[in-house]
Parts: C-alpha cells; sequence; structure tokens
C-alpha cells in the first residue's frame, strides 16, 4: 500500500507563474484530503490572492522572505531558510516542497524535501547569452546547486527543461516530469479575430521586442497582458503594441475567449502556462521552436524561430487571414491542452511525493 500523504508546507511567490501553478496544486490537494499550508516568499498576495488561497481551503502564511532570486544577501537566505525549517515543524507538514531551490540548502530538516526546478538563473543566462553566467551569477548557482543536492527529489515541468537542468548542474539523476496543469474549460466557439500575447514582459527570454519590431506590418494590433515593470526594478517599453496592463484570472480568461491567436516568441521558456490557458480557449498557437514547446505541443502549433521576425510576421498574417485555419488550428490546440489538466498534475505530484515517503521510510528501516 503506498505511503499516505496527508500534510505538506508549500511554498510559492506571488510574482508569476508559481502563484498560479502552486494554488491549482493547493486546490488539487485539499479536494483529496491533504492538509496544505501554502507559504509565501517575496512581495505580499494581492487581497484577491490571498482570498483565493484561502477559498482553497489552504491554510495562508505570509512569510515576509526574501525570494532567492531578487538579490537577498546569503546571511538574508540563511535565515530565511531557518525560517521555513521552523515553519514546517510547527505546521506538522509530513513533506516539504519548495519552489525556492536556493533556500533549501540551509533548511534543517528531518521530513522529506521536494524542490520545483521551474527555471533559474543560470539556464536562463545560458540561453539567452550563450555562454556561462558571469562571476556576480556565480553565488546564485551555487546556492541552488546546493538546493538541489540536498532535494529527496527535483521535479520540472518538461522533460526539455529536466534535460537542461541535469546537464547544467551535473545531477546524479534527471529530475521527475509531472507537466503543469490547469483546470479545463469550454473552448470558446466561433471564428474570432485579434492576436494575443501575454506574461512577464520585461523578461528578454519573452522575445516580446520582436512582436514589437513586426506589429507596424501587421494588419491586426497585436495586444500584450502582463507586467512591464519587474519587482527588482527591470522594465521594459513596447511602443507598438497595444498594452492591456496586468490582469487577473477572469480578465486573461475573457481576453483568450476574444481573441483567435495566441503568439509566444520566447527564447527560453521551461513550460508557459500562458500557453496553455491560451489553447484551452481555442487559441490558434504561433510559437517559438523551442524543444519545451515542441515537447508540450506537439503537431498543435505552428512554430517559428525565435530569431526570425519575418517568419513571425508570415505566420501571423497568414492566420489573420483566413478564418476558417485560425479554426482549424484553434481546435487542435484545444485537444491537446486537454492532456494538461489540474487533477493530472495533482496525481503526478502526490505520487512524486508517494515515492518520496516511500524511499525515506526505506532508508530509515534500513539504519
Amino acid at each position: 500500500m503506498p505511503p499516505l500523504v496527508t500534510s505538506i508546507l508549500l511554498t510559492t511567490d506571488a510574482v508569476g507563474g508559481v502563484w498560479t501553478h502552486t494554488l491549482d496544486l493547493a486546490r488539487g490537494l485539499v479536494a483529496r484530503n491533504v492538509e496544505v499550508t501554502l507559504a509565501v516568499l517575496g512581495p505580499r498576495p494581492t487581497p484577491a490572492q490571498a482570498e483565493a488561497a484561502r477559498a482553497a481551503g489552504c491554510r495562508l502564511h505570509i512569510t515576509d522572505l526574501p525570494l532567492d532570486w531578487m538579490g537577498a544577501d546569503d546571511k538574508a537566505l540563511e535565515a530565511a531558510g531557518a525560517a521555513l525549517g521552523s515553519l514546517a515543524e510547527s505546521s506538522g507538514a509530513g513533506i516539504v516542497h519548495l519552489n525556492s531551490p536556493a533556500l533549501a540548502a540551509s533548511l534543517d530538516l528531518r521530513i522529506p524535501l521536494v524542490v520545483g526546478c521551474h527555471s533559474c538563473v543560470a539556464t536562463w543566462w545560458e540561453t539567452m547569452r550563450d555562454t556561462t553566467p558571469p562571476e556576480e551569477f556565480a553565488r546564485q548557482r551555487a546556492l541552488v546547486a546546493a538546493g538541489y543536492a540536498v532535494a529527496d527529489a527535483l521535479v520540472a515541468p518538461s522533460r526539455s527543461f529536466a534535460r537542461m537542468t541535469e546537464a547544467h548542474y551535473g545531477l546524479r539523476r534527471q529530475p521527475w516530469v509531472v507537466p503543469n496543469g490547469r483546470p479545463p474549460r469550454t473552448m470558446t466557439n466561433g471564428v474570432r479575430d485579434g492576436v494575443l500575447a501575454a506574461g512577464r514582459l520585461w523578461d528578454e527570454a519573452k522575445n516580446i521586442a520582436l512582436l514589437d519590431r513586426i506589429a507596424p506590418r501587421l494588419a491586426a494590433p497585436i495586444l500584450v497582458a502582463g507586467p512591464l515593470a519587474a519587482p527588482h526594478g527591470r522594465s521594459a517599453a513596447f511602443p507598438k503594441l497595444w498594452h492591456l496592463g496586468a490582469l487577473d484570472s477572469g480578465e486573461m480568461a475573457r481576453c483568450y475567449a476574444a481573441n483567435g491567436i495566441f503568439v509566444s516568441p520566447a527564447r527560453y521558456e521551461p513550460f508557459g502556462l500562458a500557453v496553455l490557458e491560451a489553447a484551452q480557449a481555442g487559441c490558434a498557437l504561433v510559437l517559438s521552436d523551442i524543444s519545451s514547446f515542441r515537447e508540450i505541443w506537439g503537431d498543435a502549433a505552428i512554430y517559428v524561430a525565435p530569431e526570425d521576425d519575418e517568419g513571425f510576421l508570415q505566420a501571423l498574417q497568414m492566420l489573420c487571414a483566413d478564418p476558417a485555419l485560425r479554426v482549424q488550428r484553434g481546435g487542435a490546440a484545444y485537444r491537446r491542452a486537454s492532456l494538461y489538466t489540474d487533477d493530472a498534475m495533482v496525481e503526478g505530484m502526490l505520487n512524486l511525493y508517494r515515492d518520496v515517503l516511500r524511499h525515506r521510510s526505506l532508508m530509515e528501516s534500513a539504519a
């Protein structure tokens, strides 16, 4: 009989896709009678985010501890790890799922630890600059490597990113792969115009600058949703795009439903929740030809090399000019999206947690 997963300390942040991922995971775990303490690192969640966490049945704990990628010094990160260890003990958790790897090295735990590999500065830099990270990032990389080393298990959202993480950090074994998932939605019917992109617009890996370059030559405007300014100060401007601002989940759902095409020219994307949400609405997908997108979307998307301005322009022009093709490609994306549900993600994570608990039990019995 597999070990029971009864309680978990799950860390998150309110800045980007990790929040959506962990909230869906927490909601699914609670529905399966797992007690979830959701510990928020970094900037505080908005009132709407906090209410959503409580509505999901979590015990919400706002820690005011730093995120590992936002420039905190070693002492602050060490203190944050110690504080999380104390929280795990006081919460009565049977397992910890940490989504900030650099904090793991300073955790003093007697219970199993799972670390999520969502992205990292080192693999981002390697992809975006095609070089090893500079010395200023060496400390961050070392902390992430140390965090990975002490985990009972690592988990990544795609095989592509699992392989990248394994190769970059010289891991003894590849991380588990549990694809991200979102609650299924009913596909929006009918022919829809409009071109939409979404995400952390300030992150140059999203490659939104490409869309800004091609927008004047496309008959339809390109709408973009998401923040232009990063929590740590970086900002971006795209004057040729129609910026909708940073939208909540309900507003984003309406955007997906109103637009027929979703485009992502990202150069680095371990999974891409915005793409999944667009596909669930039946948007035709135009994506960069990178390994993670190929793995996740198969033949359900049109692919263009991430540096190919003309290729993206031609793909968008083709879809804008052909309503029947938009509907056909949107249907393909919708069918593919059915592979990536929140239920599938939660069951995958539960299988991982059970395996970790089983392995820890065997080790303790043999000691």
